[in-house]
């Protein structure tokens, strides 16, 4: 698979972490790219948002796995996507010298799904942190969540109840499972559907502030 494009916004300074932005399904590598700026004002961060692997026929933007089933995603096209981020996150490591415990993996709807899994894939490093906007834990046949040497990296999880594509009962899953495991989970519901509340955005930079906090 050919490495992911990416677009970026810059931090006004030498970056203090990374903010690794990935988005949902059907857009691209700009559609979360002016959250940078609501979730870190002062520009302390450098953001990068990748664009998903996947194009389908009929179907508009990109996409990082199949979707069967919501809640199951397609093992092939998940194993896929797990690899090129893996590739692009390690890239991102090394190139930038800013390493994954000063990186926070946040994401949208398909995006929030694959923050969760790199975030908490055993074969990969604990991260400074997870933000998740209306997603959940994904179950994937050969794969399954790795949280005991994960009790350090705090989560974030925003999600609406009136959510017609990802119901509520997986943010309540995802939360439950989380802090049963040990981690830090702030929690955060709304009566929106399936979209970010901006109430939630400044909680949310509030709580990437102290996951990230000045070096």
């Amino acid at each position: 698979m050919a490495p992911l494009f990416q677009a970026e916004r810059a931090a006004a300074d030498e970056p203090e972490g990374l903010l690794v932005l990935h988005h949902g399904r059907g857009t691209d590598e700009r559609d979360l790219l002016g959250l940078a700026d609501l979730l870190d004002p002062e520009r302390r961060l450098r953001v990068v948002t990748p664009r998903a692997p996947l194009q389908l026929p009929g179907s508009p933007g990109y996409h990082w796995y199949l979707v069967p089933r919501v809640g199951y995603p397609d093992p092939e096209s998940f194993a896929a996507a797990r690899a090129a981020l893996a590739e692009l996150h390690d890239g991102l490591w090394e190139e930038s010298g800013i390493g994954p415990e000063r990186t926070v993996l946040a994401g949208f709807s398909m995006g929030a799904v694959m923050s969760y899994t790199m975030g908490l894939s055993a074969d990969r490093p604990a991260v400074a942190g997870i933000l998740a906007f209306s997603g959940f834990i994904p179950t994937v046949e050969g794969w399954e969540p790795a949280l005991a040497d994960r009790s350090q990296t705090p989560v974030f999880i925003s999600h609406g109840r009136r959510d017609p594509v990802i119901g509520i009962e997986f943010a309540e899953r995802a939360r439950q499972l989380l802090a049963g495991g040990g981690l830090d989970v702030t929690y955060r519901e709304s009566d929106l559907g399936h979209q970010i509340d901006p109430a939630h955005l400044r909680d949310a930079g509030a709580w990437l502030g102290e996951a990230l906090p000045r070096g």
